[in-house]
């Protein structure tokens, strides 16, 4: 123990940044677990064919282009703000908002709630996570 001491006053920034680190992970961790409104491929899946769920793709448009969920609107994540009254028709459907991984996606859903969407959900792992699943995109 004392070892550990004589290392961490020696080495303070260091340790500093191991502590910053692990408590912005355990946030993150702890902050995602008790996100209902994220949702896996299987689920979204669920959501679009029974529910007629709404695809908002936050990526760029050339990374939209190259590939996409079938029938996603692509309303990059600056924008969306400036873009609302597209999907205002759909206020009272399920919307998924999908990007890359998962986490611009994450606050796209933030700001959608905020404008009074309901059933917002995000893609947990985003257009990885649904190609990964051998799910169906297309390209423009």
């Amino acid at each position: 123990m004392e070892q550990y001491l004589e290392f961490a006053s020696n080495h303070i920034w260091l340790v500093a940044a191991f502590v910053a680190v692990a408590a912005a992970l355990a946030w993150n961790l702890i902050s995602q677990r008790g996100d209902k409104q994220t949702i896996g491929p299987q689920e979204a899946t669920r959501l679009i064919n029974r529910e007629q769920a709404v695809v908002v793709d936050v990526r760029p448009v050339n990374d939209f282009n190259n590939g996409h969920i079938i029938h996603a609107h692509n309303i990059p994540s600056g924008s969306l703000k400036d873009q609302l009254k597209i999907l205002q028709k759909y206020r009272n459907k399920p919307i998924i908002a999908v990007c890359l991984s998962g986490m611009t996606s994450a606050t796209a859903c933030k700001t959608l709630r905020k404008e009074g969407f309901n059933q917002v959900y995000n893609l947990q792992g985003g257009m990885q996570a649904w190609e990964n699943a051998n799910l169906p995109t297309r390209k423009t």
